[in-house]
């Protein structure tokens, strides 16, 4: 969820019970370093990575959430 650019913090906080400042510790511990500065160049100052910094178009209830062990949907 924290690699998605639209996936919000609060979302991964409500989901996951992490933090921003522990998403970056775990996004660090696991990926390439390569790609974690990436990631942060994405990720910082994205207004979509924050609720309150979104446009109220963006916010559309349950779309930020994980499958945690469900069988995925038939296409």
């Amino acid at each position: 969820m924290a690699w998605e650019d639209r996936t919000p913090f609060e979302a991964i906080a409500r989901q996951f019970g992490l933090s921003e400042p522990q998403v970056i510790t775990l996004m660090r511990r696991e990926l390439k370093q390569s790609s974690f500065r990436l990631w942060r160049a994405r990720v910082t100052g994205r207004i979509t990575k924050h609720v309150t910094r979104r446009p109220a178009e963006m916010n559309d209830g349950g779309r930020h959430t994980a499958c945690l062990g469900q069988p995925a949907r038939p296409r």
